[in-house]
């Protein structure tokens, strides 16, 4: 027996899973996940519609006389090219984030169920636990690309087709072009960690359900549940507590002396719910009795 097939023979399943050989098949079931997400029609188009959608939405919003006013930076929308990727932000935290991520959290778990490759992907030198960790890991890279080519092509949109005119921020100052867009796109980055929110809302209702619409549309719904509570005037104390609250928290980086208290309460209240649902998630999955259906 060879040197190898002995150290094969001897290493403890432990050590397997645990040791740089387990970190090393996490990496290449994230790969591989990553690549059966690039060849899907729905992740692709998902991204060319954050890519075109922007574009479109100027267009059509410069053909009209009378904007929307009384939305955040509507007024604005032909006087500076940098309202218009603010005022899509704004619009976009009420449904469009949690249905984005959720196309692909939503479904990445459940679609093993559907198909029954459970059986088949286990059997492949990987354990639960990597598969769980590749599939998130995955998931959250979706997210975190969707994010960025929406917030590229909104910039991009405004100052293209309307111009680099300073912007006023929320305290009446005007600020630079060059200000505008770092803050512009600081706003943008702050919706990260609410939107990693909903795709781990998204990967837990996908495991729990084992079903691709409810992964997805679940989310959705929860998420204007809570707009819809935020909107109706609710308790403080909830309101903070929800997912869609830390969408807002970028208004403080517009202020003329800007405060970032609403940005720490929002990232801790994202990581409870990336904690929480991860958790759940995490435990139902190795719970499962996939041997047997």
């Amino acid at each position: 027996m060879s040197t190898a097939a002995t150290t094969t023979a001897t290493t403890p399943p432990a050590t397997i899973e645990t040791g740089p050989a387990g970190r090393g098949r996490v990496t290449t079931a994230y790969r591989w996940e990553v690549t059966k997400l690039a060849a899907q029609a729905r992740a692709r188009v998902t991204l060319a519609v954050c890519l075109a959608a922007p574009f479109v939405f100027v267009v059509l919003l410069d053909r009209q006389d009378r904007l929307p006013k009384d939305t955040l930076y509507g007024r604005w929308l032909h006087a500076s090219g940098f309202a218009t990727p603010l005022l899509i932000l704004g619009f976009a935290a009420q449904w469009v984030f949690p249905l984005l991520t959720s196309l692909v959290a939503g479904d990445i778990f459940a679609s093993e169920d559907q198909h029954g490759t459970w059986k088949t992907i286990l059997t492949r030198s990987h354990s639960r636990t990597q598969i769980f960790w590749a599939k998130t890991l995955a998931a959250a890279t979706f997210a975190a690309l969707v994010l960025a080519v929406l917030a590229v092509s909104c910039l991009a949109a405004g100052v293209l087709l309307v111009g680099h005119q300073p912007l006023e921020s929320l305290s009446g100052t005007l600020l630079p072009p060059g200000r505008a867009a770092e803050l512009v796109l600081a706003a943008w980055a702050s919706a990260l960690l609410p939107l990693l929110g909903f795709t781990a809302l998204g990967i837990m209702l996908s495991v729990l359900t084992r079903s691709s619409p409810a992964g997805i549309v679940g989310p959705i719904i929860l998420g204007l549940l809570m707009q819809l509570y935020a909107f109706l005037n609710g308790a403080d104390t909830i309101r903070h507590l929800l997912l869609v609250t830390p969408f807002d928290a970028w208004h403080g980086l517009l202020a003329a002396h800007p405060y970032y208290g609403q940005l720490d309460q929002g990232a801790l209240v994202s990581a409870g719910y990336i904690t929480s649902c991860l958790a759940v998630a995490y435990l139902a999955l190795r719970r499962r009795d996939i041997t047997g259906g």
